[in-house]
């Protein structure tokens, strides 16, 4: 596992480890490696504690010492080092010192006092950005100057990648924001690199694979799209949503969130295949330095046996493994744990069956999250508590079928049931599904839980809660893998995502989340793209509450051009507990969405509650795909 620290709840993410796993930074590193080799031999000054980070991801680095100035570190191993007084250098043999930091000026200055004329020393800074490429000149580790992301990049066999955003920033202040991106093959091959500029106001973005493929030429490919967006405010990580469609007669068609900007251990969520099923995990590496082979292993979730891919995967490479290939015989509703060791961002899978394909993500297992005793005892004031909204789709046409996964490793039940709405708010029963296991194959279709009557035009929606009747501990973390098949078998689409309390004015813990500002988050703001010729966007958006909130949403629909200018407004309200499907071709009228263009989006918001949304595109033969939304 790499020895690195990314992301957590408390501190949230770290810098230093954007700044060094930057595809420009890798490069420095690599030609810095090749330079200290001609130059040692070399120590390593310590002074902020990233021994361990910075020689976990550039391993080449020739160190044959570690020097630190806190007394307290001592002794103290780091990256199979151990640390010795910074007062030792200048007798330590050295020909030349690496400081372990960025904007490392002052502290050369003062190290040079200390040590022999002939002894080089060099930083970090020589892995430094472009200062053209930087949004705070003044501070290199500014969260601003790593707004970034991964994004699964696809053109080959018929299936191609649109990747849509906006320049969310220009609310925060940003008013010259602009991205460099860099194409990888699937062998991690740099296939293209070049700058896009975003509308200088908060207009719509869009990046889409056979016209990167056309403009410079390339041949197919699969491999990732890495995205750096500079002259930013606000934000320091770039929300996406990324479509995979097919051409001519393949019915192909999905949509995913945004990729996690943050490498972890593990990942859960990965469904296992049915019989006529082909599921495959896409492991990209993120870094610039090879995933040993035996780094990435698959497990059926709870069993505690994992089997390692016994290969290599290159620098920023991309490998397609098939879930059959080390876990043969595994069937849904079994579940799969991939163990990354925080080699990849968030990965995608892809389902193929009838020759149809769909893609998904799973999400982050949390090693950080313990039982928490406070959430089997919340006061009434929470209501239900922590919820997980997701739609049931329109029964004539589509089955919703739910299958709940364990998302921390400390997790070893699940003590949830169903509650069931319909679109105004109505309940219409609760389905409660025990103290589920770990290893929990237990996947619940609608079908089974409603008369044959309910929700078959309009759908509506099901939330999953904790429910302690049989015991059982929680920790907030609750998620849930939702799949939507059509009736007649000849598509599917599947999102998976977390609980949040929703819409009290109590809070818990840091719940009711907000976008901006401290809880409780009782406002929204998602964004939904406008579809394509022949394919229709849509969301479905749910107004959940944990506990009794105002009865009726007040959302605003406002349709944007590709400059962010409005176009025009539409308003919807949406019953406490109740849902809405929302098509922006029968909302608006035909002159609007076309006068917004093909990088035009809908903003929904409502400044009086939070509503949770889902989003996909439906086309003229049938398909359809979803995922969650993101808000900014």
């Amino acid at each position: 596992m790499l020895d690195i620290q990314t992301f957590d709840a408390a501190s949230g993410g770290n810098v230093l480890y954007k700044a060094l796993a930057h595809p420009l930074a890798a490069e420095a590193m690599a030609r810095l490696a090749e330079r200290l080799g001609d130059a040692g031999p070399v120590m390593l000054f310590d002074p902020d504690g990233v021994a361990s980070p910075l020689l976990t991801l550039y391993p080449a680095l020739p160190i044959a010492g570690l020097f630190v100035q806190d007394v307290r570190a001592l002794g103290a191993v780091r990256a199979g080092l151990t640390a010795q007084p910074v007062t030792q250098l200048a007798a330590s043999g050295a020909r030349t010192v690496l400081v372990a930091a960025f904007d490392a000026g002052r502290t050369i200055a003062r190290l040079r006092a200390w040590l022999p004329e002939d002894m080089t020393i060099l930083s970090l800074d020589e892995a430094r950005l472009p200062a053209a490429m930087l949004t705070n000149t003044r501070r290199y580790l500014d969260p601003l100057n790593f707004a970034m992301n991964f994004a699964f990049f696809r053109d080959e066999r018929g299936l191609s990648s649109r990747l849509v955003t906006a320049n969310y920033w220009a609310g925060y202040g940003a008013t010259n924001v602009r991205f460099w991106l860099r194409l990888y093959d699937g062998a991690g091959e740099v296939m293209a690199e070049w700058e896009a500029p975003a509308p200088r106001g908060p207009g719509g973005i869009a990046f889409d694979s056979t016209e990167i493929r056309a403009r410079f030429g390339l041949g197919a490919f699969t491999g990732q799209l890495f995205i750096h967006a500079i002259g930013v405010a606000g934000h320091d990580i770039v929300k996406y949503a990324l479509d995979t469609r097919g051409s001519g007669n393949d019915g192909s068609l999905s949509c995913t969130h945004d990729a996690n900007a943050w490498p972890s251990n593990r990942y859960a969520g990965l469904p296992a295949p049915r019989d006529d099923e082909r599921v495959v995990l896409w492991v990209q590496n993120s870094h610039g330095t090879v995933i040993p082979a035996g780094a990435i292993a698959l497990d059926r979730m709870g069993r505690g046996e994992p089997v390692a891919l016994a290969e290599p995967i290159g620098p920023f490479a991309s490998r397609a493994l098939d879930v059959a290939e080390l876990l043969p015989g595994l069937r849904w509703p079994e579940q799969v744990e991939v163990l990354s060791g925080r080699h990849i961002v968030r990965p995608r899978y892809e389902v193929t069956r009838r020759g149809r394909t769909r893609i998904a993500h799973v999400n982050v297992e949390r090693a950080d999250l313990r039982p928490d005793p406070g959430i089997a005892t919340l006061p009434d004031l929470l209501g239900r508590g922590f919820l997980l909204p997701f739609p049931i789709l329109p029964r004539r046409d589509l089955r919703s079928i739910v299958l709940p996964t364990p998302m921390a490793e400390t997790e070893t039940a699940l003590p949830v049931r169903l509650d069931i709405f319909d679109a105004e708010g109505v309940p219409l029963g609760q389905s409660f599904l025990g103290c589920l296991p770990r290893d929990h194959a237990v996947a619940v279709d609608f079908d089974a839980l409603l008369d044959a009557t309910a929700l078959q035009d309009i759908g509506g929606h099901a939330e999953l809660v904790y429910d302690f009747r049989d015991g059982g501990e929680a920790n907030g973390w609750l998620h849930a893998l939702v799949r939507y098949e059509m009736r007649d078998g000849s598509h599917a689409a599947e999102t998976s995502f977390g609980a949040h309390i929703f819409n009290t004015l109590m809070t818990y813990k840091g719940e009711p989340q907000s976008y901006s500002g401290p809880p409780p988050g009782l406002t929204t703001r998602l964004f939904l793209k406008l579809g394509e010729p022949g394919r229709a966007s849509f969301a479905h958006l749910i107004y959940s509450t944990s506990a009794q909130w105002k009865p009726r949403s007040e959302t605003m629909l406002t349709l944007h051009d590709s400059a962010g200018d409005v176009v025009t407004e539409e308003s919807i309200s949406i019953a406490a507990s109740g849902s809405m499907l929302v098509r922006p071709d029968r909302i608006f009228s035909k002159a609007a969405i076309e006068q917004a263009g093909p990088c035009g989006y809908v903003l929904i918001r409502d400044t009086t509650c939070r509503l949770f949304g889902y989003h996909g595109l439906v086309d003229e033969c049938g398909g359809f795909s979803l995922d969650h939304m993101f808000g900014f």
